[in-house]
Order: C-alpha cells, then sequence, then structure tokens
C-alpha cells in the first residue's frame, strides 16, 4: 500500500468484514497528513470515549494490548507500519519488522511563570 487514501478504504473494509461493524478510519492533517487514526464511528463513542467493548474488540481485531485502544489505535506515517496494520486488519499476522508504533513518552506540561507570563 502506497496510497493513504487506499489504505484507508482496505483497512476500513476488512474491520468491516471481520466485525461486522462499521469503524472509523481517518488520516491526519497538516504535518500528521501519514498518520492514521482507527475508533468507533461517533455514533458510537461514549462523548469523545470509545466504549470499553469497542476498545477490546478493535485490540483483539489488530492484536494490540488493550490498554493502547483506548482513544483508538495510531498508525505510523510509513508505508511499513500501513502494511502491517492492512494485515492486522485482515486477520494475517504481520511481517517482523512491521510492529506497532507505541511512543510511551509524556509530554510535560507548560509551566506558567507567577504573574500568567
Amino acid at each position: 500500500m502506497t496510497d493513504r487514501a487506499e489504505t484507508i478504504k482496505v483497512i476500513r473494509s476488512a474491520l468491516r468484514q471481520r466485525s461486522g461493524k462499521t469503524w472509523s478510519v481517518t488520516g491526519g492533517r497538516g504535518t500528521a497528513w501519514g498518520w492514521l487514526t482507527i475508533t468507533a464511528p461517533p455514533a458510537r463513542r461514549a462523548g469523545s470515549s470509545m466504549t470499553v467493548e469497542d476498545q477490546t474488540e478493535l485490540a483483539g481485531l489488530l492484536g494490540v494490548p488493550f490498554g493502547l485502544a483506548g482513544g483508538g489505535v495510531m498508525v505510523a506515517a510509513s508505508h511499513d507500519h500501513w502494511r502491517g496494520c492492512v494485515d492486522r486488519a485482515r486477520g494475517r499476522n504481520p511481517p517482523a519488522t512491521s510492529q506497532p508504533y507505541v511512543d510511551c513518552r509524556r509530554t510535560p506540561g507548560r509551566r506558567r511563570r507567577p504573574g500568567g507570563r
């Protein structure tokens, strides 16, 4: 898969075939253009969060740990990651070189100076 739009269509279709449910697969914008986000569609979300049932199902469908599917699954902006996600969505084992991208770093909050400056 080298085309983002085609990759999104394939992932969406494969997840629908395997689960019988619709899933939201969207591409990022701006500097995150190549990143993909997979979540439950807005109609199945509780506010802005996915239900525990949808989180569990999505984690199982894509073979990622449950905790990583809490706010949806992010797919890094590379063709290897896209191909790996397509394989996972189809229920196949991706090559060992195509592991899910996990960024465990925390972005520290911005500290305000006294006086609000």
